[in-house]
């Protein structure tokens, strides 16, 4: 794991070329659609251009290279980032850290459902630029577009990956050979340096401080950076960011340059200033670049779409679901559910707004929320695991939350233009995690744990004792309990109560979910010689769990190392069968109709078992799809009937 960690790290021309392609997709192609949202409908003139190229400048300084490039990045945990990497790391120095890491979560996965569509719609909207194309109908095209990067899903993205580099590294360079150009015309677009600019802009242009709204959209996609961390390394994300930011200042200079050669007071409705420096001879080659640096930088949104979801599952914040690996390429993951409710999202979004400009007045709002999530939660880290003075923390956390909370105040004006969509589909994932988080916080704590020790010699004797059929070479329970000594009483009575179930050997598995990413170890504790042995297996929070795998491959290494013995063939089989004869034993909760709930707790937990109906089974979700596995149902009794009013009316007992 450790090696793994230092090869992402080291940096190579491959190695950057890699972080171009899969790290800046969506704050790479902002230029499409940024100085567009500034100036549409307003006069041209040398505040609002220069004022809002310098709030844009000054947004990417704060934001995106000290907050995230050089702070956030500092959260690495075990080489991953994003913000459940980050709560992995924090949450035991906070007690409530979980709402707002829910929120954050929420928010961004969000927002992920229109930036391709902004990203697409802004590229394909070139076309209406070119001769004879003005009036072409784009929405049609951007839904083929988007339906088919969500159908080759399922195929993976390591034979085209490979192309993601060089094709950002062209498209790069394309913005800021055109964005020099323009410079090289007007050169006094440079003052736009100048952070006084941007004061004025907020402070004396009429409304200017509601301008902060869009030149937001400049940072969106920083959350995203943090949470791709683990694909690159943060040595080849700094390295390369010098380039990005490079070549992304430069383009919005110069989108500033012909802005203000269009003349002091002239109005340009629905014209995208970035396809408008370009020249004539190079609209479709421009356009097909752009197209396809939009579909990377969606490419890359979805992908961290299931990377986040995959997360929230292993920490227990979303419902069980199947999760494939289309490809050999490490942490590749595709997930069916969440890939056609992305496809709807996007869809819908499409048709719903129609256009980049009015996804503009909706896009922004809620990841705002995220990122003020995020400076929330790295300030437990700077100060409780970095170790940083309080005092620096603290003004930290005030600078990076005024900035936050004035870009959340400009974006406010977005909610009755769309915002408002994105909010809700943040407050259907909010629902969602709280209520699986919630459940199963429940659940646990209804589960009751009993002395271990009672019974080990009691299933001893039920081991060998031939009067009772045997039911299974190998009994094998999945168990909560990370103690030796503790055991729930839910196993106990499913061993002993009405048929005991009889087993050479009987095994008590416990799978623990640790901070750490990619965790993978276990240690055996022998309770009774041979015949009873709890295991515990430490799983990183963005493993998915083979248990059936993973408990082969331990029987036979104790085999092999002579710790154990089988009571039947040394590999675990009979002369009848070639196969060890295993049986796992998965208990599962219900919710008992004895429950008399208040409105809240009803909510929550009928929520809790409909999504955990609606997920992947128990069995399936832990690995055990190949194996003999018995399916037992207990009732979750959580608030039961106080009294019930029945009386006896007639009839006598003989």
């Amino acid at each position: 794991m450790s090696s793994g960690h230092s090869d992402i790290n080291k940096v190579s021309v491959t190695s950057l070329l890699v972080a171009l392609g899969i790290i800046y997709g969506d704050i790479g192609t902002s230029p499409l659609y940024v100085m567009k949202a500034i100036v549409s409908g307003r006069p041209i003139s040398e505040m609002l251009v220069y004022g809002g190229i310098s709030c844009i400048i000054w947004t990417i300084t704060f934001q995106t290279t000290f907050k995230y490039i050089y702070l956030t990045l500092k959260a690495d945990n075990h080489g991953e980032g994003g913000i459940f990497s980050l709560y992995a790391l924090v949450r035991r120095y906070g007690r409530y850290l979980v709402i707002p890491t829910i929120l954050g979560a929420s928010t961004l996965l969000a927002d992920g459902i229109i930036t391709p569509p902004i990203s697409v719609a802004s590229a394909v909207e070139g076309l209406t630029n070119i001769h004879g194309f003005e009036h072409l109908h784009t929405v049609p095209i951007v839904i083929v577009i988007l339906s088919g990067l969500f159908f080759f899903q399922r195929y993976g993205t390591s034979k085209v990956g490979a192309a993601f580099g060089p094709a950002m590294t062209l498209w790069f360079s394309m913005i800021f050979v055109l964005g020099a150009l323009q410079i090289i015309e007007h050169p006094g677009v440079l003052k736009a340096l100048n952070p006084m600019y941007a004061y004025k802009l907020l402070t004396v242009y009429p409304k200017g401080f509601l301008l902060l709204g869009a030149v937001f959209l400049s940072t969106t996609g920083a959350e995203a950076l943090y949470s791709d961390l683990g694909h690159c390394g943060k040595r080849n994300i700094r390295i390369s960011w010098v380039f990005v930011k490079t070549c992304l200042i430069v383009n919005y200079m110069g989108q500033g340059a012909w802005l203000m050669s269009q003349g002091q007071g002239a109005i340009l409705n629905n014209v995208n200033p970035f396809f408008e420096i370009m020249p004539q001879w190079f609209l479709v080659p421009g356009i097909v670049v752009a197209t396809i640096a939009a579909i990377i930088a969606s490419q890359a949104l979805i992908t961290g779409s299931y990377t986040l979801i995959n997360e929230a599952m292993n920490l227990n914040f979303w419902p069980r679901v199947t999760v494939r690996q289309p490809t050999e390429s490490k942490g590749q993951i595709y997930i069916p559910s969440v890939n056609i409710m992305l496809w709807i999202g996007c869809i819908l979004i499409t048709l719903h707004f129609r256009t980049s400009s009015n996804m503009e007045a909706a896009y922004g709002l809620a990841i705002t929320l995220t990122m003020m999530v995020t400076t929330y939660l790295l300030s437990y880290f700077l100060f409780f695991k970095l170790r940083w003075p309080k005092l620096f923390v603290v003004a930290l956390l005030i600078l990076f939350a005024g900035i936050e909370i004035s870009f959340f105040m400009a974006n406010v004006q977005k909610f009755p233009e769309g915002g408002y969509i994105t909010l809700l589909i943040s407050s259907f994932y909010v629902f969602v995690m709280y209520s699986i988080y919630t459940g199963r916080k429940i659940s646990n704590r209804f589960t009751r744990f009993v002395d271990f020790s009672k019974y080990i010699a009691q299933i001893g004797e039920l081991s060998v004792d031939d009067s009772i059929p045997k039911f299974s070479t190998h009994l094998i329970y999945l168990t909560k309990a990370n103690h030796r000594q503790h055991i729930e009483e839910k196993i106990i009575k499913s061993i002993f109560a009405q048929k005991p179930k009889r087993a050479d050997v009987y095994w008590f598995v416990h799978i623990h979910r640790t901070e750490e990413p990619y965790t993978l170890t276990y240690d055996v504790s022998e309770l009774l010689d041979d015949r009873v042995i709890k295991i515990n297996i430490n799983v990183g929070f963005r493993v998915q769990p083979r248990t059936e795998l993973y408990f082969k491959k331990i029987v036979q290494e104790l085999v092999e190392a002579k710790e154990l013995n089988l009571h039947t063939r040394d590999d675990g089989s009979t002369r009848y069968n070639s196969e060890p004869d295993f049986k796992f034993v998965v208990i599962e909760k219900y919710l008992s109709v004895e429950n008399e709930f208040t409105l809240s707790d009803g909510i929550m937990l009928n929520a809790y078992f409909y999504l955990k109906n609606l997920g992947q089974s128990d069995e399936k979700a832990f690995g055990l799809d190949k194996s003999d596995v018995i399916l037992e149902h207990v009732p979750l009794v959580y608030q039961p009937v106080q009294s019930i009013d029945l009386q006896r009316v007639h009839g006598r007992y003989k």
